[in-house]
């Protein structure tokens, strides 16, 4: 049983053996101590060597979303420094590390003296090359240009070591080129939780869409003329997948609880859903089940997002009359039951209260200075067995997001046809138990001036896919991406907020018509002893205002709006944002490395 998880500890001892580079390649490299002759031998060795390539997030992935309007955080974030007026290539010094391409390239450079068959070499060659084009698409989204490099780099290597930025396009071919190696050679069936033909196809199909999307959005590129070739190319990927892969959407036509149960279960081994999933088993590889996920600890879920389901009959949120003034128990009345799976409902009940000081049962909320009043549940294993916990899976790459990929580069295209959308949107929208998209979907007006720059002959279809995107996909990590990619990166200034208050006194907050909080003038006092409601519980005190008051909730009017959780969130440059800054240090050492887009 054990020899189906991902040991990356099992690889440790092997991997120091192989060398490690100073954070950047560009400084200097140490010598490899391992001894070649006896290694990269046979597929075991070569199957130990790559397992310990394997760098995807597991619990993180619902973290990732904290920099986003989907969710914010009180912690220290890159983002937060950027467009705080405190960015320089001196305060923004991450993500210009190469061990990671050093041990690939080392991978590459070796494997091929292994004794096995020439289509096990491709298959390693492929996976390795997989590694290398995912390694390169997280520094071309981040710095655009970068030095390429396809061999370990040695001391004497100078000309690579003090080598210039090379193009976008140029990296981007090169990681094009490793893909489609990696994606008609890795083999389609290997070890359950590895990397086979699927993830690569699937992580494949993403980039093209990205880059796609991101040299049509971005014209300070000047790449758009290209944008087609990989939208073509990012729908014929997710296609393939969609029409040989065997995968489905997981559904057994229970609207209320599918969609929810893919991120609080214990066994996905045979979910057809689930493209790569980190599987845990309790005292074996056991399971974070990250209970800060749930309670007032740096992160929390956002308004904005809870507005952007639809309703349950598919009419627009924001088309009910007075829906910026809901309330916490009306924003969650017959809406797409995805929300009621992603976000703590009115009436749902909280078991595993580890991180939240309110305790467990009937879920009321904790509201504290620089939190929204929402609570994730998505994710979030609501047990207090401890063996559940420790077992629980994590599906990092879901089917799903296939079928939105191939949607939106269709829709991008101008090419979606009612058969298209049956066979990957409507497929989402069923197992939600929601009415399916069709080719003469309504424009959103709130939608419409969100992404205002959309082009597109279908583009009532992109809004609504991108809709559907953020929905199904939320808390998954893909939304800071997206919304870089679309060039809409100004909606990271919006206001970071949370529950809306119609004003002082008592509210209920469980949908029973029973009060649960009460809300004070920022003078008043919270008495000594707290009056009860007629279940007797006691009722929760909080002294309300603006920023600046001392009180111990934030009103965007005072008296009364949306719980405030950030004074000022800061100037979002564009271009100049879409990229980070080459570290400073790295300059000095590298004088042939220079600055892009304003840094």
């Amino acid at each position: 049983m054990i020899n189906k998880y991902i040991k990356l500890a099992l690889v440790g001892s092997v991997l120091s053996l192989l060398g490690s580079c100073n954070d950047n390649y560009l400084d200097r490299l140490p010598e490899t101590a391992i001894n070649n002759e006896n290694f990269f031998n046979t597929a075991t060795d070569l199957e130990l060597y790559i397992n310990g390539l394997y760098n995807f997030s597991a619990m993180g992935i619902y973290q990732a979303d904290a920099t986003t309007d989907n969710a914010s955080t009180t912690g220290n974030t890159e983002i937060k420094t950027l467009m705080g007026g405190n960015a320089s290539a001196a305060t923004i010094s991450g993500g210009w590390e190469w061990e990671q391409l050093r041990k690939i390239n080392f991978f590459l450079q070796h494997m091929g003296k292994a004794k096995i068959s020439d289509s096990e070499k491709a298959h390693y060659e492929g996976l390795g090359r997989y590694f290398r084009a995912r390694f390169y698409a997280e520094k071309v989204q981040r710095f655009s240009d970068v030095p390429w490099v396809d061999k370990a780099l040695e001391v004497g290597d100078t000309d690579y070591l003090f080598a210039k930025r090379d193009p976008r396009a140029t990296v981007v071919q090169k990681i094009m080129e490793d893909f489609e190696f990696a994606a008609q050679n890795v083999q389609p069936r290997i070890k359950l939780g590895t990397v086979n033909k699927w993830v690569v196809l699937q992580e494949y199909g993403r980039f093209a869409l990205y880059e796609g999307t991101y040299r049509k959005y971005h014209s300070e590129l000047e790449l758009k003329s290209s944008a087609t070739e990989f939208l073509n190319k990012a729908q014929a990927l997710s296609d393939q997948q969609m029409r040989e892969g065997g995968f489905a959407i997981y559904n057994t036509g229970k609207p209320n609880q599918d969609y929810g149960s893919l991120f609080f279960s214990e066994n996905l081994e045979n979910n057809k859903e689930v493209v790569l999933g980190r599987f845990y088993a309790n005292n074996v590889l056991n399971a974070d089940s990250w209970p800060g996920m749930f309670g007032n600890y740096e992160y929390y879920p956002l308004r904005d997002l809870v507005q952007a389901y639809l309703m349950k009959d598919g009419s627009f949120y924001a088309a009910q009359p007075g829906y910026e003034k809901n309330t916490f128990v009306k924003e969650f009345e017959n809406r797409d039951p995805r929300l009621a799976q992603t976000y703590a409902y009115p009436g749902w009940q909280l078991i595993y209260s580890h991180t939240y000081a309110q305790g467990a049962g009937l879920y009321v909320q904790q509201l504290a200075k620089n939190f929204s009043g929402y609570h994730q549940i998505k994710g979030f294993q609501n047990t207090l067995s401890l063996e559940a916990r420790n077992n629980l899976d994590i599906p990092l790459y879901r089917y799903a997001e296939v079928l939105l990929n191939f949607a939106e580069a269709k829709a991008e295209l101008g090419q979606l046809t009612q058969a298209d959308l049956d066979r990957s949107i409507n497929l989402l929208r069923k197992r939600a138990g929601m009415p399916d998209m069709t080719l003469s979907e309504r424009i959103d007006p709130v939608m419409a001036s969100r992404y205002a720059n959309v082009e597109s002959s279908q583009r009532n279809l992109v809004l609504e896919i991108r809709r559907e995107r953020r929905v199904e996909l939320a808390f998954e990590g893909f939304r800071f991406t997206d919304l870089m990619r679309w060039n809409v990166g100004e909606l990271l200034k919006n206001k970071r907020e949370g529950i809306y208050f119609s004003g002082l006194g008592q509210h209920d907050m469980t949908g029973d018509g029973i009060p649960d909080i009460v809300l004070l003038a920022s003078a008043s006092s919270i008495p000594a002893v707290k009056e009860k409601n007629s279940l007797g519980r006691e009722l929760q005190y909080y002294r309300v205002g603006r920023f600046g008051q001392d009180v111990g909730v934030f009103l965007s009017d005072g008296n009364s709006g949306t719980v405030e959780t950030i004074e000022n969130t800061g100037v979002f440059e564009a271009p100049k944002f879409y990229y980070r800054p080459i570290p400073q240090g790295e300059i000095l050492l590298n004088n042939n490395l220079k600055q892009i887009f304003g840094w």
